[in-house]
């Protein structure tokens, strides 16, 4: 136990020293599963590719054999993904992803986004649904749509991606500011998967949680709040949809390059890309590659897991 334990404190004081974007990272496997299973093979795979280049100084706990894709190349070949926040950033960037990686998708974003969501699925041959996903009927609307067309009343993976940023000393917090990121961030989440869990019981969801809900981050009470709500929502989940076949899982990125980190200040912006142990910011990519891994087969033996996506670099800690 004690040497086990200790692997991990390796593996993050390796990922320090490491130099020219190499990264170091474990795999975690709990009694009963083989190295020769799905799961460990998917895990390595994953790891020792470019689709992991911003994954750092982790392991990765598997707990079930999971299941060989059909195809490792397009391994979501025949399965219909649900992305919210479609219209750009990360979830633009991973419909792209699921779409390569074999999925149909059905991206989701706010009316006023409509142009930018509509080019987004056209690029993909998906399907795009304006909606604000913290109405109160939201998660029945999303699942009406998946009725007709062709979806055929299925979806087999669920993308909470969408997300909006507030940040302000809490001293300094209007109501309005803290409620608008709590209810986009965690509580819309919260409402859709109980009505798509309830229709759809062997979901597979991916969350994106923050570093910034692990470490927490000055002038982000509001944000921070959120996101490790979704990691709470998460580990709460994982059992839930296990119970039906599904699984629950969140991807916690770092310092990522988008336009909603643009608005953070310049200074922090620069801080944040050099303390990371890769010395860079992220790319929306790196963070969907996760999440179509997390959503694919052969990640069906990691479930209540948080995967971090920030070049070993915790905002705050």
């Amino acid at each position: 136990a004690a040497a086990r334990g200790g692997v991990a404190g390796l593996v993050r004081s390796l990922g320090k020293e490491l130099r020219q974007g190499a990264t170091a990272n474990g795999i975690e496997l709990a009694a009963g599963v083989e190295v020769s299973d799905p799961a460990a093979v998917g895990a390595l795979r994953f790891l020792l590719s470019a689709r992991s280049a911003f994954v750092d100084g982790q392991l990765l706990p598997i707990t079930g054999p999971g299941l060989a894709p059909q195809d490792w190349v397009r391994p979501l070949t025949g399965m219909v993904a649900v992305v919210t926040g479609a219209a750009r950033g990360i979830g633009a960037e991973t419909v792209s992803v699921l779409a390569r990686d074999g999925a149909h998708v059905l991206g989701v974003d706010v009316p006023a986004a409509g142009e930018a969501l509509a080019a987004v699925m056209n690029e993909v041959g998906g399907v795009a649904l304006q909606l604000d996903i913290t109405g109160a009927e939201a998660g029945a609307r999303l699942l009406e749509r998946l009725q007709h067309g062709p979806f055929t009343g299925r979806a087999d993976v669920l993308v909470h991606n969408a997300g909006i940023l507030r940040d302000k000393l809490l001293a300094n917090m209007k109501p309005e500011q803290w409620e608008s990121v709590v209810a986009v961030n965690l509580a819309a989440q919260v409402a859709i998967t109980t009505v798509l869990a309830e229709a759809l019981p062997s979901l597979v969801q991916v969350s994106l949680a923050s570093t910034s809900g692990i470490a927490g981050n000055r002038g982000q009470t509001n944000y921070g709040f959120s996101k490790a709500g979704v990691i709470g929502a998460t580990q709460a989940w994982a059992p839930v949809l296990a119970a039906g076949g599904g699984r629950a899982n969140a991807v916690a990125p770092g310092f990522i390059e988008t336009e909603m980190t643009a608005a953070i200040p310049t200074m922090q912006r620069e801080i944040s890309r050099r303390v990371s142990s890769l010395g860079q910011g992220g790319k929306p990519v790196d963070v969907a590659e996760a999440i179509a891994y997390l959503a694919s087969p052969q990640a069906g033996g990691i479930n209540g897991a948080v995967l971090r996506v920030c070049g070993q670099n915790l905002v705050g800690r």
